[in-house]
């Protein structure tokens, strides 16, 4: 090899970034002490943005596009470096390459859970999960400010930062709305709109944008879980017995308008045997709703149980208590 091969071999003369990661936001062009040729060939694909720094200072940037380095297309480094309109040396500088593309899928939770005042439970402890997605919307700043000079970010470096930030802005949302945790769910995208202003002035001066929020589940203390449940299942109980009662009823109705063919002592055969057979299945229901009483009284008393360590805890107020005491006591 000569000696203009040996110097021809240390320039580089083509300059990109095949991403091997979807997972990467910033990657340096790793030049290995060489000078970059110039007249080289920068290429900038799709959802990527190159930044020149030199020397530590923030030089040009290139946005998606094909482009031939020279001082007319360089103004920055070239004021920076002070050099001639017709300087054609090679030079030195670092560059860094930015994915602008959305990153989907990144994970926040409430580490503890969050102390609510509920129209329903009074106070509560909730806790919740999901995703947001992120870009890189000003790669300067987010250099500048977040990113520093490594030779790779990825993207779970700055979702682990960002933890911190999302779950206060997430608390203050849910408190400021209002919302009885009993309505949470049908309300998780109005929830994650509202968060989305607060928590982007966070993240502004690190040249990130936040695309979008999701809450994907919330959770409450095992023992108001059990409580809403056992609640749930005595409501249930209830219209199940205003349900049989409306069916015996139509029964009736049509069992009166509709006689079985036949005449005389026929029909009044019939209707008697009808009317028998339905005394017979109101006996056996009236034995049945007797027998239910019976062995739902334990359940019941462990309900009053329940409300007492909810009330004690703070849950439920002294008249919140007391009425649904009295509901549960004329049951037995």
């Amino acid at each position: 090899m000569g000696l203009f091969d040996f110097i021809r071999g240390e320039l580089i003369e083509v300059i990109d970034w095949v991403e091997s990661s979807k997972d990467i936001m910033m990657w340096k062009f790793p030049d290995k002490d060489a000078n970059i040729k110039n007249g080289a060939q920068l290429t900038v694909r799709e959802s990527q943005t190159a930044l020149f720094v030199d020397e530590g200072q923030l030089a040009d940037q290139f946005f998606p596009g094909r482009h031939e380095l020279y001082t007319r297309n360089l103004p920055v480094l070239t004021s920076l470096r002070n050099w001639d309109k017709g300087f054609d040396s090679p030079f030195k500088c670092d560059i860094y390459f930015f994915s602008t593309r959305t990153f989907t899928d990144l994970k926040w939770g409430t580490s503890n859970p969050v102390i609510l005042r509920d129209p329903e439970f009074k106070q509560v402890r909730v806790k919740a999960y999901g995703t947001y997605f992120i870009k890189i919307s000003d790669p300067t700043k987010f250099f500048t400010e977040y990113a520093g000079t490594g030779p790779v970010l990825r993207i779970g470096d700055i979702e682990n930062s960002l933890r911190d930030i999302v779950m206060p802005k997430f608390a203050e949302a849910l408190a400021e709305s209002g919302i009885s945790v009993m309505d949470m769910v049908a309300n998780y995208t109005e929830l994650g709109d509202q968060i989305i202003p607060s928590l982007q002035t966070e993240l502004t001066p690190f040249g990130i944008e936040l695309v979008k929020f999701q809450i994907s589940s919330t959770s409450l203390p095992k023992e108001v879980e059990a409580f809403y449940d056992k609640m749930t299942n005595m409501n249930m109980v209830d219209d199940m017995k205003k349900f049989q009662e409306f069916q015996q009823a139509q029964a009736i109705e049509k069992a009166a308008e509709n006689p079985s063919g036949g005449a005389g002592e026929g029909v009044g055969i019939g209707i008697g045997m009808g009317m028998a057979q339905q005394m017979m299945n109101q006996q056996k229901s009236e034995e049945k709703t007797d027998s239910a009483k019976a062995q739902t009284r334990e359940e019941i008393l462990a309900t009053l149980k329940e409300l007492g360590e909810l009330k004690e805890a703070g849950i439920l107020t002294e008249e919140e208590f007391d009425a649904k005491k009295k509901e549960l006591l004329a049951r037995l």
